[in-house]
């Protein structure tokens, strides 16, 4: 059926619509990147951003973001509905909250939402999440046994009251944080970039002459909804079961999921896993929802956007009490420990239904420490120093290992895969807190062999400046079960961590490095994917001369002899290979 004039016209009308609102919640991320006082926000981009109707439905977001933000954001901004109804919101009002079960799973991720007027009527709601350097508490560390540990809670409350910002509230921040010019910035920032948002739109509703989000809000959801049914249901039904052993903190944990398929949608369950932890690794529902929701949309529907009617079909159930269903006060500093695991085991399942194979395991996990200075912060201090001259600090840096090797290519090396942070630069920690980085640099042979070599993951050496003792927040995942190959390729190689002067540390939990020592992290690698022996021997070559892998290894895992000219035995490989 051909559409009529008018109504091909009015689609891409809509259309153009839709994009344009994109754009908006992109320069509203923008702004908060451009304004964040935090390295975390401002270089790892470490947030998200999205526009939502007045039923707290996301109608889009922002590029820019993390997954478990995003999506977790997409779930919470109806709990601020619950508290204050949209009826009840005023110009220049802003709410926030930082409670874990509400939005993004620790304390350490602030929520702010903020209704948008248009000629005196609440049109819609923009919202934002970003990662504080410093919440209080004992720090984003897993050794918190309960939540109260953990920092300053921020129930769901208003941050700013027709334009007036809550001052006995940032009172209350900066008298319980290390880094309280950083934190305000940052909750200043949250509602200048919600504000841009909201002018951006008015100007959108102005040009295009409509009054309201509703038509367009109900198009867009249900045309994302039903644009991802439709590629569920070109799916086999069935149940598909996929499982995983993590590290834990003082012993392994096992997540178990069973992937449903149906023409309603498809729903995961992770009846099976582990129960929750004594220590801060646990992860929220909210969360766990948001990361497990993020792995099927890469694989079943990626092109179609993320919002309210795209996520609708995908569900998501696990125990009460379990690691991934916590409840209050369970400690959940450190959820993404393992809840960036979630689109690794969702893989797996999607893996025994999609033609062509899915990535292999990566490093998935940040590795993300916190980094405290201070006397009354670290445990050695240099003989004859003066514990109170030693400068007091907070930081945090975002590091990743290797992705996992895809179906036709290489896995990425050193990148941040499902959570999309930004590596923050070196300079941009040095330049803030007195650490030095002694080394960064691929680590070699971390990748997993395969057909497609998996992803390499890093080397990382740092230390005080000088005589100066720092702090470690460790929650290092992939030490004792690294990331698993798929379709006959090999395991990535496990992280590493010890102290440069051998001294043996733990990769979860607070360390303290000594004056002129460094911590060695060796980050791990992803999983192969494919038999090793069927690699082109000539990436192989060029894996051995960019230092990626040994010769050695070349000869044990691929079949390929390098000569001492760095060129291939043709004779010798053809040997190896058909052994």
């Amino acid at each position: 059926m051909v559409a009529r004039p008018n109504a091909a016209l009015a689609q891409i009308h809509t259309q153009i619509m839709w994009n344009r609102l994109v754009a908006v919640v992109e320069e509203q991320a923008q702004t908060m990147l451009r304004t964040a006082f935090s390295t975390s926000v401002r270089e790892a981009g470490d947030l998200s951003a999205g526009v939502f109707d007045r039923h707290g439905r996301m109608l889009a977001q922002a590029v820019t973001g993390t997954p478990g933000h995003v999506n977790s954001m997409a779930n919470g901004v109806k709990y601020f509905l619950g508290v204050f109804p949209i009826a009840s919101m005023k110009p220049g009002d802003h709410y926030i909250t930082n409670d874990p079960w509400l939005t993004s799973g620790h304390l350490h991720d602030i929520t702010v939402v903020t209704p948008s007027f248009y000629r005196g009527e609440a049109v819609g709601l923009f919202a934002n999440t970003i990662h504080v350097v410093d919440i209080g508490g004992l720090g984003m560390g897993p050794d918190g046994r309960q939540v109260f540990e953990e920092g300053l809670s921020i129930p769901i409350m208003q941050l700013a009251r027709e334009g007036r910002m809550s001052e006995d509230l940032l009172r209350l921040v900066r008298a319980n944080v290390r880094e309280p010019l950083q934190v305000e910035g940052d909750i200043y920032a949250c509602a200048a970039c919600n504000d841009e948002g909201s002018r951006r739109l008015i100007e959108m509703m102005d040009e295009f002459e409509i009054t309201n989000l509703d038509r367009l809000g109900d198009t867009i959801l249900e045309a994302s909804r039903e644009a991802t049914l439709a590629r569920i249901r070109a799916l086999p039904k069935g149940t598909y079961r996929n499982s995983m052993t993590m590290d834990g903190y003082d012993k392994p944990l096992t997540l178990n999921a069973a992937l449903t398929i149906s023409d309603a949608g498809i729903h995961v369950d992770f009846d099976g896993t582990s129960p929750a932890s004594g220590y801060g690794i646990n992860v929220v529902l909210n969360y766990c929802i948001a990361y497990t929701a993020f792995g099927v949309k890469c694989l079943v529907a990626p092109e179609v956007p993320n919002n309210a009617g795209s996520l609708e079909p995908i569900t998501v159930s696990a125990p009460e009490g379990c690691v991934l269903n916590a409840k209050r006060p369970w400690p959940v500093a450190a959820r993404h420990t393992v809840g960036q695991m979630l689109p690794d085991v969702v893989f797996g399942c999607l893996h025994q239904v999609i033609g062509g194979g899915v990535p292999a395991e990566g490093a998935s996990s940040l590795w993300n420490p916190q980094i405290f200075g201070g006397g009354s912060l670290v445990d050695e201090v240099e003989e004859g120093t003066d514990a109170n001259t030693l400068p007091e600090f907070s930081t945090v840096i975002f590091h990743c290992g290797g992705a996992g090797a895809r179906p036709q290519k290489d896995g990425l090396s050193a990148t941040s895969f499902p959570s999309g942070v930004r590596t923050i630069p070196v300079e941009a920690t040095e330049s803030i807190a007195p650490v030095v980085f002694h080394r960064r640099e691929f680590r070699e042979s971390s990748g997993g062999a395969g057909k497609q070599r998996g992803g390499l993951g890093q080397v990382i050496e740092i230390g005080g400046a000088g005589s100066t003792p720092v702090a470690l927040l460790c929650n290092f995942e992939r030490v004792r079960n690294p990331a698993r190959g798929r379709n006959g390729g090999r395991a990535g190689a496990g992280g590493t961590v010890t102290l440069r002067s051998g001294r043996p540390i733990r990769p979860k939990g607070r360390q303290t490095v000594p004056p002129r020592d460094a911590i060695q992290l060796g980050l791990p690698g992803g999983g192969g994917f494919g038999d090793p022996r069927q690699r082109d021997p000539k990436l192989v070559r060029d894996d051995v001369l960019d230092g990626l892998i040994t010769a050695d290894e070349a000869r044990s895992d691929y079949g390929v002899a390098i000569d001492a000219r760095g060129e291939i035995d043709l004779a010798e490989t053809a040997r190896l290979r058909s052994a």
